[in-house]
């Protein structure tokens, strides 16, 4: 009898502090969402670290902090400074993809921290590696979730800088990789169109595909995303930047 009481209340203790964590976690979320809202992207991440101290394969929290580290580390001037938070924002994506491989933000994760990462890495063979890590890592979670709006947008990306590759790089992708990968800009705007459809108001978008259409010699529709870009919505740490380079681009097609 002592023994049943003794394990019904610890069974009582352990429902009451993964009940107390789920709840924790909760506040915690909401709390990084509202300080995502107001652009403090810094102390958002801080909020998501809190919540992986409590659940150290919770995967929404994963996924953001690398979007965030990787954020962060794009504003900041200083080449170590920016690699380190890049390899943190990889960091986090491998454990995202530790964690469950079967949902598409885990995937999309690794394919977004790969592209970081191929802006500060200096050895060809290694910017070659994550060159193949974007595209294997964003068919994967298109395989899952064919309509997850940010993979398309990493997808479309990566076909545009394989077209656009600089004459050093492409030569050290064609020899590394046994030839240039099939890409071509028709494909990269496909996917960041529907990218936009899915996410209308993903300002990184929108630039990037107002850069694919210049490149395919299309500047109606160029000025078109364009003019829609300056007048979306201020939503995170990027886009006052990503607004300003989008304005500064319309203004010299027009």
């Amino acid at each position: 009898m002592k023994r049943i009481l003794q394990y019904s209340l610890f069974v009582c203790f352990l429902f009451c502090h993964n009940l107390s964590s789920a709840q924790d976690i909760n506040i915690l979320l909401k709390e990084a969402s509202n300080l995502e809202r107001v652009q403090k992207d810094n102390e958002a991440l801080e909020k998501y670290k809190q919540v992986l101290a409590l659940e150290p394969t919770h995967l929404k929290a994963l996924v953001r902090s690398a979007e965030l580290s990787a954020s962060i580390g794009g504003k900041l001037n200083d080449k170590n400074s920016k690699r380190l938070y890049y390899e943190t924002a990889l960091a986090y994506a491998k454990r995202a993809w530790q964690a469950d491989s079967n949902q598409a933000d885990a995937p999309y994760a690794m394919a977004m921290a790969s592209g970081k990462m191929t802006d500060v890495e200096t050895e060809n063979k290694q910017i070659v590696a994550y060159v193949k890590d974007i595209k294997h890592y964003s068919d994967k979670a298109l395989s899952i979730n064919p309509d997850h709006a940010r993979a398309n947008y990493t997808m479309g990306k990566w076909h545009y800088e394989m077209v656009t590759l600089s004459g050093l790089k492409k030569a050290a992708v064609k020899l590394l990789y046994g030839g240039l990968p099939p890409s071509d800009l028709d494909k990269a705007i496909q996917y960041m169109e529907k990218c936009r459809t899915l996410d209308p108001y993903f300002v990184a978008n929108y630039l990037d595909l107002a850069k694919a259409y210049k490149e395919s010699r299309q500047p109606a529709k160029a000025i078109e995303v364009l003019n829609k870009l300056v007048k979306l919505p201020t939503r995170t740490g990027d886009d006052i930047a990503l607004k300003a380079e989008g304005a500064k681009l319309l203004e010299s097609m027009l």
